[in-house]
């Protein structure tokens, strides 16, 4: 029996590695191309070819981003629960295959879209009706589930095929962070450029039909590695334990306190499935939540009803996602500043002189490949600059907690919007001075690389925050969460999404002035006053990082019982067992 574990085991070691990652990471780029070739480009979309107004054609992108950002949290209950992580994946990819060719389909089929704009006579466009649109979200709607199951998985199943226990792959779990994000970087940037050109001078079948070919062959790349990828089975629903908890604490809420915790309620083989890399150990703090594993005469230690007596274990998860909540939210406003860069960014770039030499004229979507350039950058010179630097002052392996990265994040956003109310000040200046001020459709003769900084500071702090949010999640997340972990971080995206809607609408409402002006008009950006949006935005940001200063002052890390030291001490015990049977 102990030979077959054994066999097993080596069999489950040579899987996994650093083989996998070209078929993890060909299924990331795909699923970016396909996507991201799209959202880029979709503000340019609804308002060129749906004709919708300026301001419901942001709301509609940010909403779509807002769901889309939202439907991990049911991929990832699915993933935890019962499928695992890799046919998760595979079933998500096809229903994000489907979408994109429902998409390409709207592209192409005139009957999807409204007809063209009539040229002169003053007359308006006319915009999409019910039914094209209704064609249009259904579309989305499917991606957004594909999307849904893949991307609270994939992370999680790259950083899966690395075991945490052996400690030459621990090391290499958090560069897989950095080089997954690398990777899905450099996807965009293609996206951003190849696909927006084609998008802008060849036609959007073909700008969406190349992508979803894309993703096509990801698909096939991703689950001919199945024989080669290191499968973690499903440990059962996460929610149902954390539900679990939270009844057994109110049913026993009136029981005594244990003062002494090593008198509430541990099962290592209930736990054992749940609890493989290491065993959650007490904390003082939330000490409501330990009524739960206080066993009383009603309960039965040897067969526990769950909905009555959980093992501390479980108790601390629910504790360690109430600690973690605080951080979460403060990554939802620095949300709600990088959705600016494909709405009013934009729209601010299609304005401006986009020439570059005397015969290419730069898609105003290919701005965002600043934003890129400068991520890939910041990610290079993080890992193989910053990190051996700051590891010589911290000691730490990682150079800086994945708390500071967050926080150095945070501040270059800050920045980052800043700038950008300072540019619109210029680019209104600039339409001004040539007599543009009504002309809302004229283009400004001032660069559009005057958005370079904006740009350039988003990317760096998003190599900072977004990098440093997945460490963060899925280090500190119970190791039955592992897909749950990317979804919270997907969910604080949606969140943003959500409140760039929200602060947009509120703007536009409550800036209307009887003579006509708005700080966000649907017709001429020239006449608003975005750079008292952006402002606005740095203000939140600036409440939001000394809220969050503090949050990670005084942020518990999760208590864990290495599964290395339970296994030490089992070989001493089994030692002592051999010596008394020899």
């Amino acid at each position: 029996m102990a030979m077959m574990k054994k066999k097993d085991s080596n069999i489950r070691r040579k899987q996994g590695g650093s083989i996998t990652m070209p078929f993890i990471f060909g299924n990331e780029v795909g699923e970016k191309l396909a996507v991201v070739g799209f959202t880029t480009n979709m503000i340019s979309y609804l308002t060129g070819q749906l004709h919708l107004p300026m301001t419901k054609a942001a709301n509609t992108l940010t909403n779509f981003g807002g769901t889309g950002a939202l439907t991990p949290l049911l991929g990832a209950f699915i993933a935890d629960a019962f499928a695992g992580r890799f046919w998760t994946i595979a079933i998500a990819s096809l229903l994000l295959q489907l979408g994109m060719i429902s998409l390409t389909v709207s592209a192409i089929l005139p009957s999807l879209r409204p007809p063209p704009c009539k040229s002169g006579g003053g007359v308006r466009c006319e915009e999409a009706d019910s039914g094209q649109l209704a064609f249009l979200y259904a579309s989305l709607l499917l991606s957004a589930l594909g999307s849904g199951g893949y991307r609270p998985c994939i992370v999680s199943f790259g950083a899966d095929q690395f075991d945490e226990s052996d400690p030459r792959q621990k090391v290499t779990t958090w560069k897989f962070f950095n080089w997954y994000y690398f990777c899905m970087g450099a996807s965009i940037l293609v996206a951003n450029t190849g696909i927006v050109y084609i998008q802008e001078n060849v036609g959007w079948g073909w700008g969406l039909g190349v992508p979803t070919f894309a993703m096509a062959v990801s698909v096939v790349a991703f689950v001919a590695g199945y024989p080669m990828y290191r499968k973690l089975d499903p440990a059962g629903s996460p929610f149902t334990r954390l539900l679990q908890v939270c009844v057994a604490a109110y049913r026993k809420r009136k029981a005594g306190r244990v003062s002494d915790p090593r008198a509430l309620y541990e099962n290592e083989a209930l736990d054992a499935a749940i609890s493989i890399g290491g065993k959650l150990v007490h904390t003082e703090n939330m000490k409501f939540l330990d009524k739960a594993a206080v066993v009383t005469e009603y309960d039965d230690p040897k067969a526990p009803d769950l909905w009555r007596l959980s093992s501390v274990h479980r108790v601390e998860e629910l504790k360690t996602l109430i600690r973690m909540a605080p951080i979460w939210a403060a990554g939802i406003i620095t949300i709600t500043a990088a959705a600016q860069q494909n709405t009013f960014s934009l729209m601010q770039a299609r304005s401006m002189d986009r020439r570059l030499g005397p015969n290419f004229v730069i898609p105003p979507a290919s701005m965002s490949v600043l934003t890129q350039m400068s991520m890939l950058a910041t990610i290079v010179f993080y890992d193989r600059v910053f990190v051996p630097a700051t590891r010589r002052l911290t000691g730490l392996d990682r150079g800086i907690t994945f708390l500071a990265r967050i926080g150095i994040g945070f501040g270059v956003s800050l920045l980052a919007t800043l700038a950008a109310g300072f540019v619109e000040v210029r680019r209104k200046g600039a339409a001004a001075a040539h007599g543009l001020t009504d002309d809302g459709a004229a283009v400004i003769p001032t660069s559009v690389f005057w958005l370079a900084p904006q740009y350039c500071l988003h990317g760096g702090a998003e190599a900072f925050t977004s990098i440093g949010h997945l460490e963060f999640f899925y280090d500190q997340a119970p190791e039955s969460m592992r897909s749950t972990a990317p979804a919270l971080f997907w969910l604080s995206i949606s969140a943003g999404s959500y409140a760039s809607t929200l602060l947009i609408t509120v703007v536009h409402r409550y800036s209307a002035g009887r003579d006509g002006s708005n700080w966000l008009p649907d017709d001429n950006l020239n006449k608003g006053r975005l750079e008292y949006v952006y402002w606005l935005i740095t203000l939140l940001q600036f409440f939001n990082l000394i809220y969050y200063i503090i949050c990670a002052k005084m942020y518990t890390y999760k208590p864990l019982e290495a599964k290395e030291l339970r296994d030490e001490e089992r070989k001493r015990e089994d030692g002592v067992e051999l010596v008394e049977n020899a």
